[in-house]
């Protein structure tokens, strides 16, 4: 039976690939960490005034979060610490795969609320002008990629779980063998 650890020995990513793919990594759990902690220590910050003015096909769903006061605390709640829980978990290699899937799922609701489409105008101006692209729907392929190409196994704090977990596995072993 392999484990874990076996497993992504047998990925067999060179040198370069790991580097590289371990800085992205830590490239958007920075990014990610950072938006998170910034919302939580501004008191005044609320998603209300984003999902407000949201627009697409799916700005009524936005509006609707918005507009019911219990529903935007639990939405900010789940923003600014899923953004800080994303950010950690791809910065030190915990849970990465999952990491990386919850940082899709997030980045995609804001995509959805603000896509970058001809004729929508936003409140707050944008970077520079996107059309269909911009750093969320980038950052939501990044992430797609280190999903699928996870580094927590070579790289982070999986690896130690993956290796605490091979060696109990083999005291149990070793434990069930006739003597």
């Amino acid at each position: 039976m392999k484990t874990e650890l076996n497993k992504a020995a047998t990925l067999n990513y060179s040198n370069g690939q790991v580097t590289a793919l371990v800085i992205l990594r830590m490239l958007i759990g920075w990014h990610l960490l950072y938006e998170g902690v910034v919302k939580l220590y501004n008191p005044s910050w609320s998603a209300g005034s984003f999902l407000m003015d949201s627009k697409g096909i799916f700005s009524q769903f936005f509006f609707d979060l918005a507009s019911n006061p219990a529903v935007l605390n639990v939405v900010d709640f789940l923003n600014v610490w899923g953004l800080i829980a994303i950010g950690l978990g791809l910065i030190l290699g915990l849970f990465n795969k999952a990491a990386a899937i919850a940082g899709v799922v997030l980045l995609s609701m804001y995509y959805l609320s603000h896509p970058p489409f001809i004729g929508l105008k936003y409140a707050l101006p944008s970077e520079g002008s996107y059309l269909i692209v911009n750093k969320n729907l980038i950052e939501i392929f990044a992430l797609v990629v280190l999903a699928v190409f996870p580094t927590g196994l070579q790289i982070g704090i999986d690896r130690l779980i993956a290796l605490a977990r091979g060696k109990s596995m083999k005291t149990e072993e070793l434990e069930k063998e006739p003597a």
